[in-house]
């Protein structure tokens, strides 16, 4: 495979009541095939946050959408274009970041979240110094990412269903 150019194609999802930001780094090849965030079958995100809600996991765009908004969430990434082979985050190179204006001057965020290290390194680097909003970052919910089983993820990121940093075990 080689470098191709590619251009973020689907739209942030947020709202007026949105409290939380997860960035994640850029959309997978089959993301984008589809136009949504998280797209691949073996990603664990949906799977992740309908878990951490005791929820059906939401299966459509739609119903995602839904999902997304109704627990106060934003999901977006932190690229707009750049080179990458196929969905190698390790690939990315010639990055141009979104304008992380576009949500965080509409919705009260109180806390973003990176989905993963690539997202937080992005992050740090292009979008940090114009908004200077702090990130934490989580592990990723990538199938790359063998090392976090589904118990140790939902343990991490339990933290976005909590008004504080800590949740009772």
């Amino acid at each position: 495979m080689e470098y191709q150019t590619v251009s973020h194609m689907f739209a942030p999802v947020f709202d007026e009541h949105s409290e939380v930001l997860i960035l994640g780094s850029f959309p997978s090849v089959k993301s984008r095939e589809i136009q949504f965030y998280y797209g691949h079958p073996q990603n664990r995100f949906w799977k992740l946050l309908s878990a951490l809600k005791e929820c059906e996991m939401p299966e459509t765009i739609e119903e995602k959408k839904r999902f997304l908004l109704k627990n106060h969430i934003a999901l977006w990434d932190v690229i707009a274009r750049c080179d990458i082979v196929g969905s190698s985050d390790s690939s990315i190179k010639n990055v141009v970041p979104n304008d992380m204006d576009v949500i965080l001057q509409k919705a009260p965020i109180r806390q973003i979240y990176a989905n993963g290290g690539k997202s937080y390194e992005l992050y740090m680097k292009y979008c940090y110094p114009s908004c200077r909003r702090k990130i934490v970052k989580l592990p990723s919910t990538s199938p790359a990412n063998a090392a976090f089983g589904m118990e140790r993820l939902k343990k991490e990121w339990r933290i976005l269903f909590s008004d504080n940093r800590f949740f009772p075990d």
